[in-house]
Parts: structure tokens; sequence; C-alpha cells
């Protein structure tokens, strides 16, 4: 990240805090005050993820999202602004959220490397695999928390609102659960070394990842990789499939829940009588577990 901001400082920043300084008649903040770092993480951050979330999940909503799925009963009217509305009130709060973590990355308290031959090259590819195995076991426990009694209602519920989703709906959540969720991306180089770019190449990934597990296209039946059929499941039946990247431990924990064949087929899946079967399965079980999660 310290590349990514000295390159922002250089062609961004440098000038936006001396012209402040020159309009206040004050000393410019210099590149090494922590609250220049602090306020200038947070707007590239929020710029970033913003350009990303809309660019991302707009592209993958023009041109992969099947719209047939919008006459789902279970489709809300709206649904598609009511998402990107919540998603826009929670980022602001998640990069507040996140700018410690970065700050401790640009202070060299992370394992993230620059020379790309400090591990070896083959390093390199085992950390990518290192990473996305961690993130997909501690998100896996974080999002099976979530769905815990004490916290569903007040965390995580929300993001459940949106039962049949759009891509839009990848960052629609509490900003609590969004921060939460993200939080294994930045833990994971406080514990084994990444080098910078690869770390960045993955950030980007699972930004990308987390819109195509929304955009209902289900490419192939999978067992292994927790695709957009395996996530449906999950927002249409709840307790299952918790898993982000693969389906590894919902298969440990007895969480998994392999999704219906009708589901890979556009014309069954969009089928007026297959979409109010599933309409009647969630009518007939979401009292049952709304009620176990406001009592247990």
């Amino acid at each position: 990240m310290d590349v990514v901001m000295g390159y922002m400082d250089t062609y961004v920043f440098d000038s936006v805090y001396n012209q402040a300084a020159a309009l206040t008649s004050t000393t410019p903040l210099s590149r090494d005050s922590l609250l220049r770092q602090s306020l200038s993480l947070f707007v590239f951050i929020y710029a970033y993820i913003v350009a990303f979330y809309f660019g991302t999940a707009g592209l993958s909503y023009r041109y992969i999202y099947d719209k047939k799925q919008e006459s789902h009963p279970k489709f809300l009217p709206r649904q598609k602004l009511l998402e990107m509305a919540c998603a826009s009130r929670a980022l602001p709060t998640i990069t507040l959220m996140t700018v410690p973590w970065i700050l401790a990355e640009l202070h060299g308290y992370s394992l993230v490397y620059k020379v790309w031959t400090k591990f070896g090259y083959v390093y390199l590819g085992v950390s990518a695999v290192m990473f996305i195995l961690f993130t997909d076991f501690c998100i896996y426990w974080v999002h099976r928390l979530q769905h815990h009694p004490l916290v569903y209602a007040k965390c995580h519920k929300l993001h459940h609102k949106w039962i049949v989703c759009t891509p839009y709906a990848s960052h629609a959540f509490h900003p609590v659960d969004g921060y939460l969720q993200s939080l294994p991306y930045h833990l994971a180089v406080f514990i084994f070394p990444m080098h910078e770019y690869v770390y960045l190449a993955l950030f980007a990934f699972v930004n990308v990842w987390s819109v195509m597990i929304h955009d209902g296209e289900y490419m192939a039946s999978n067992a292994v990789v927790n695709g957009a059929a395996h996530h449906t499941v999950h927002h249409l039946y709840f307790n299952y499939n918790y898993g982000q990247f693969t389906t590894l431990f919902d298969r440990l924990f007895n969480t998994y829940r392999k999704p219906s064949q009708e589901i890979y087929d556009r014309s069954r899946r969009n089928s007026k009588t297959v979409q109010a079967a599933q309409a009647q399965d969630i009518d007939t079980a979401l009292p049952t577990l709304e009620a176990s999660k406001k009592t247990q």
C-alpha cells in the first residue's frame, strides 16, 4: 500500500494539502504526519471501494446478471436501488474502521515485503493459497457466528433482506457486518509474509469475488468452489454454505448444502413453478428460523 500511497501523494495529495495550507495560512501537513496519512487513506480507500463496487457490480449487472431473476416472488420492489443505498450507507463506516489496519501496514508492523525473491518465487503462489484458505476459514466462522441469535438481528439480518440478490447486494450490509467479514483480509499479512503486489492483487480479487457470488450466474456445478450457486443457497435457505471461496469448511463443519440442479439450468430456475416452490419453502421456514434466532 505504501507504493500506492506514494503515487497518490505525488500526483494528488501533495497539491491538495499545499492548497489547503495556503487557504488557511497554515503549514502544510507533511507526508509523515499521522493525521495526513489517516485522512489520505480514508479518502483513497473510500474512493477506491466506491468506484470498484459500482464499477464491478454495474458491469456484472449489465452483462452477466440474469435479470429474469427479478421476477422471483422474493425479489423486492426497487431492490437494486435499495441494495445500492444500503451499500452507500455502509461503506464510509467500513472505510473508517479499516484505516488503522492500513496505517499499521504502512508503518511496518505487517509482514508485507517488497523483494520478489525474499522467500523465493514458489512462495508467491504458496502465500496466495495460504491467504485464500486462511481468509476462507476465518470468514466461515465470522459469517456463521453472525447467524447466532445474539447478533443476527443486530448485524447480519440486513444482508439477508436480499433473498434473491443482484450484484449490488455484494456490499449491501450493516457496516459492522461488512467490517468483520473483511477483517481476515487485513489480519492475514500480520500472520504470514506476503509480497505487496500479490497482496494488492488478492485484495482486488476478493472484491470482484464478492460481486461474483451475488451475480446469479451459475457457470458450472463445482463441488469445491463456493460460487454463486452455493451462495444463492445461503440466501434462500439461510443456515447453509457460510464459506466465501470454497465449500471445504462447510463440509468439515456440516453446514454444506448442494445446490439443486435446477439452479444451474436458466430456463428451469426462471420457471414460475420453481420460483413459487422456492418462495413457499422460504415462507414456511422463515418464521421458525427468525423465532429460533430470537429465543435461543
